[in-house]
C-alpha cells in the first residue's frame, strides 16, 4: 500500500467516525448537533452520508446569502487568484473600494475594517472610550459604557466582563471594569445609569442570543434622545440583526433610529470569510490614529472583495424585500403554534424565537428532533428555538421546514 493509499484509508468515512475524530481531538467548547456536513448550496447542507438537510439557522446570520452563493464565490474565486493579504504595511486595491461602498449602503461616514464580529464590538468599545476621553472630555481611565442585560456581543474577556450569562461568565475573571448593567427594555434604568462618565449605550437592536427579544415600542427610539442630551454615543450592535435579516438592511431602520456606531460582521463575509467592521461617524472613528489600533487581516484583500460582492447583493434592496416578505410569512405560520405546543413567539423577517411550552420537548431535544426530519435548527436559552433560514430560501422550503417544527412542537 503506498503512503497516499494508506492515509486514506485512515479517513473517517461515517457520521459517528467524524464525530468520534472531533471528540477525540478538539476542544469541547461547543455541543454541536450530531450532523456533519460534507457539502451545501443555497439553503440546504448534505452529510457526510449523503443526507440532506434545510438550513435553518443560517450560521447565526452569517449565511443570509445562503451557502456558496454563485456572485460571492466569483468574488473570492477572482481575488484568489490575484492577492489575499497584504497586512497594512501596504495600500491594496480593495480596501478603499470596500469601504467607500460599505459607507455608502449603510449611510455612514467611514469604515473601520476588522475580522470577527467581537473584534468589531471591542473596536467599538476601544472607539467610543478614546472619544470619551478626547471629546467630550471624561477623565481619562473613567469612560462608563451601558449595556443591557441578556446581552450577547461575543465571549472574549471584555465583552463576558458585562455578560449576564452564567455559563459565559464563571471562572473567567477577573472582569474589565467601565460597565453598567441595565434591564433591556427599561429605558428607565438607561436613563438612571447615565452620568458625567458615560461615554456610550451599546445595545442590539434585536437580542439573538436571548431568544430574538424585540425591544418595546418606542424603546430605542428613546434611547437615542437619551444619548442626545447626555452627549453620549449610540453603539448599535448589528452582527447578528443586521445586513437584511429582520427584513429591514439594519434592525434600527424599523425605528426610524440611526447610531453613531455600527458594528457589523457574519453575513458581511458572505459565509466565506470572517469579515466585520465598526462603520460610524468620522467625528468619532476618527479618534484613532496610526498605530493606536489594528488587526493583520483586518481589511485584507480577500475579505475585502468578498464584502464589496455582499454589499452589491444588498445595494438592490430585492434581499431586504424578500426577507420582509416572507418574513411576514414566517411568522404568521409559527403564530398558529401558539397554545398549541408553543408559548410565544418573537423576531422580524426571517428571524424568530420559538419559545416552548410547558411540557413540551426541551430545545435541544425539539432541535434533534428536527434533524431526524431533514432540519437544522438550534436552541438557545434552553426551551427557545431560534429559526433563520437563508434571505434566499424558497417558498416551498421555508414551508417544508415550517411543517417539520409544527410536527415536532404542537400538540
Amino acid at each position: 500500500m503506498t503512503v497516499t493509499a494508506a492515509r486514506h484509508a485512515d479517513l473517517p468515512t461515517s457520521t459517528a467516525e467524524h464525530i468520534a475524530l472531533d471528540e477525540r481531538w478538539s476542544t469541547h467548547n461547543y455541543h454541536p448537533l450530531p450532523v456533519v456536513v460534507a457539502s451545501a448550496e443555497g439553503s440546504s447542507v448534505t452529510d457526510v452520508e449523503g443526507r440532506e438537510y434545510l438550513d435553518f439557522l443560517s450560521g447565526y446570520s452569517s449565511l443570509n446569502f445562503g451557502h456558496r452563493h454563485p456572485a460571492l464565490v466569483a468574488a473570492a474565486v477572482e481575488q484568489l487568484g490575484r492577492v489575499t493579504l497584504t497586512s497594512r504595511a501596504f495600500h491594496h486595491d480593495q480596501l478603499g473600494l470596500f469601504c467607500r461602498e460599505l459607507a455608502t449602503l449603510t449611510g455612514t461616514e467611514v469604515v473601520l475594517p476588522m475580522n470577527s464580529g467581537a473584534e468589531a464590538v471591542e473596536s467599538a468599545i476601544k472607539v467610543a472610550r478614546k472619544w470619551a476621553h478626547r471629546v467630550k472630555g471624561v477623565p481619562n481611565g473613567t469612560a462608563e459604557i451601558v449595556v443591557t442585560g441578556s446581552n450577547f456581543h461575543g465571549r472574549t474577556t471584555t465583552i463576558v466582563s458585562f455578560s449576564t450569562d452564567e455559563t459565559a461568565r464563571a471562572d473567567f475573571g477577573p472582569f474589565t471594569p467601565g460597565f453598567r448593567i441595565v434591564p433591556h427594555g427599561d429605558a428607565d434604568a438607561l436613563a438612571a445609569a447615565i452620568t458625567e462618565r458615560t461615554a456610550a449605550v451599546l445595545i442590539e437592536p434585536v437580542q439573538g442570543e436571548a431568544g430574538v427579544i424585540v425591544p418595546p415600542a418606542g424603546y430605542l427610539a428613546r434611547v437615542r434622545r437619551l444619548c442626545d442630551d447626555a452627549n453620549v454615543l449610540l453603539i448599535a450592535d448589528e452582527i447578528q440583526s443586521g445586513l437584511g435579516r429582520t427584513g429591514d438592511l439594519l434592525a434600527l431602520d424599523h425605528d426610524g433610529v440611526r447610531a453613531d456606531l455600527y458594528t457589523l460582521g457574519k453575513a458581511l463575509g458572505g459565509g466565506i470569510v470572517p469579515v466585520s467592521a465598526v462603520v460610524g461617524s468620522r467625528a468619532v472613528l476618527g479618534v484613532l490614529r496610526p498605530g493606536e489600533h489594528g488587526s493583520t487581516f483586518g481589511g485584507n484583500p480577500l475579505a475585502c472583495a468578498v464584502g464589496r460582492a455582499v454589499v452589491a447583493l444588498l445595494s438592490s434592496g430585492e434581499l431586504v424585500q424578500r426577507s420582509r416578505e416572507l418574513g411576514t410569512h414566517l411568522h404568521a405560520r409559527l403564530g398558529e403554534l401558539v397554545g398549541r405546543g408553543v408559548s410565544e413567539v418573537r423576531g422580524r423577517g426571517l428571524w424568530a424565537g420559538v419559545d416552548i411550552a410547558p411540557g413540551g420537548p426541551t430545545g435541544r431535544q425539539a432541535s434533534e428532533a428536527l434533524v431526524a426530519r431533514g432540519v437544522l435548527c438550534k436552541e438557545t436559552r434552553d426551551r427557545t428555538l431560534r429559526v433563520a433560514p437563508p434571505l434566499v430560501v424558497g417558498r416551498a422550503d421555508l414551508d417544508r421546514g415550517l411543517d417539520a417544527i409544527a410536527a415536532v412542537l404542537a400538540r
